[in-house]
């Protein structure tokens, strides 16, 4: 066989992980997501209960104490969250940040921090990028890493760092050589795997940002934040490769919650379709509500064949960029389309926080603007798969 083609297999896909996190999920009930977003709380009990199953660890190779999955197993473990209308937003990011470390770490890194991080030992779950003055221009971000002997000291702040007051580490990127002293602007940028634990209120301070869902997302502050220079995750002045080289297993990932809830929407909306009677009849006979529904039910079948796509070449060691990109763009948009669907199907019932199709609905509208918003994956498909003139 040709070592550039790759083999897209459907079928049953992981029954067995389906139903074993969904036995999980049957736990954590619409009461506790409610629960858990009235109060702006971590989902605690539901973190632990997937760390102590293992599912965490999925992508960790069983050599460092993981289970050694592929991309696609994870993507379904999220997916089945999704789907029983829970949310994976509290702890997805140690499924791909852990993916730097892996690929990119020293021996000694790995041995130190992977198996604690697959036990649940510690948690993985800050990812410190995008700044309030440069956003996705990632290139452009401010925050510094001056190495001092054996340290380095960090100065800078970092936005939309969710899950930082509940991360024992985090993954930072920080610039380390100027920009003006660079050729490129994505040289000079270097990742670090910084303890947390050491830093709060120790050069670092943690805000949490109020918003409209439940994502536990802060702002963090650096102030001559002290680290050690082994925290160093590969070579210093290239750590924008390393966390790009993350960003194709991160946008395939988010696109499996997506999906999750596209299916959520649907399955309830065509029960609901089919109980609710008004008019002499069931409202689901309407083509006003059985059109939508039919639509978005196709746009999920086609979208999700994307993100399979998407992880079937990141497993088989492929280039998958574009993919990644679209299998985000389609199933984010895939379940916003499924949410409106189901939200005009509730009628005002929809409003109703015991139904959760309201929380739900806010959930899915994050992921048409994060982690990187829809107009951004159109130009770079424009410019990287059609080739058109760049535009940013």
């Amino acid at each position: 066989m040709d070592e550039t083609t790759t083999i897209l297999t459907l079928g049953e896909d992981y029954p067995d992980i389906r139903r074993a996190v969904g036995r999980i999920c049957e736990d954590f009930q619409g009461a506790y997501w409610r629960e858990m977003d009235a109060a702006s709380a971590y989902p605690l009990a539901f973190v632990e209960a997937l760390t102590k199953s293992g599912w965490l660890a999925a992508l960790i190779p069983e050599a460092y104490g993981g289970a050694g999955l592929p991309l696609r197993a994870a993507a379904v473990i999220l997916e089945t969250i999704h789907a029983s209308g829970g949310s994976a937003a509290a702890c997805h990011a140690q499924m791909y940040t852990m993916g730097t470390v892996l690929r990119h770490g020293s021996e000694a890194q790995k041995q130190k921090y992977l198996p604690a991080i697959a036990s649940g030992e510690l948690r993985l779950q800050a990812f410190g990028v995008t700044e309030p003055a440069s956003g996705t221009d990632t290139a452009n971000l401010r925050t510094r890493a001056v190495r001092d002997g054996n340290h380095y000291i960090v100065n800078g702040q970092k936005v939309w760092t969710s899950r930082a007051l509940y991360s024992d580490l985090m993954l930072l990127l920080a610039r380390t050589t100027p920009r003006e002293e660079v050729t490129k602007p994505t040289d000079g940028l270097s990742v670090f795997l910084i303890d947390l634990r050491e830093l709060k209120d120790n050069g670092v301070e943690i805000r949490p940002i109020d918003t409209m869902i439940n994502h536990n997302t802060t702002e963090v502050f650096f102030s001559d934040a002290k680290i050690p220079a082994a925290s160093l995750v590969g070579e210093e002045g290239k750590g924008f490769r390393y966390i790009l080289d993350g960003m194709n297993a991160e946008r395939t990932l988010i696109a499996s919650e997506s999906i999750g809830d596209a299916r959520f929407f649907l399955e309830r909306a065509s029960s609901y379709a089919c109980e609710r009677k008004i008019f002499g009849g069931p409202i689901g006979r309407n083509q006003g509500i059985q059109f939508p529904l039919a639509r978005a039910h196709a746009e999920t079948e086609a979208a999700e064949l994307m993100a399979r796509k998407a992880a079937a070449l990141f497993d088989d060691g492929q280039p998958c960029g574009p993919e990644a990109n679209m299998a985000k763009l389609l199933c984010a948009e895939a379940a916003w389309h499924a949410g409106e669907a189901c939200m005009q199907t509730f009628g005002g019932f929809a409003f109703a926080r015991e139904y959760d199709i309201e929380r739900k609905w806010r959930e899915a509208r994050l992921y048409l603007t994060a982690p990187i918003s829809t107009n951004l994956v159109l130009a770079y498909i424009g410019q990287h798969v059609l080739g058109l003139p760049k535009s940013y």
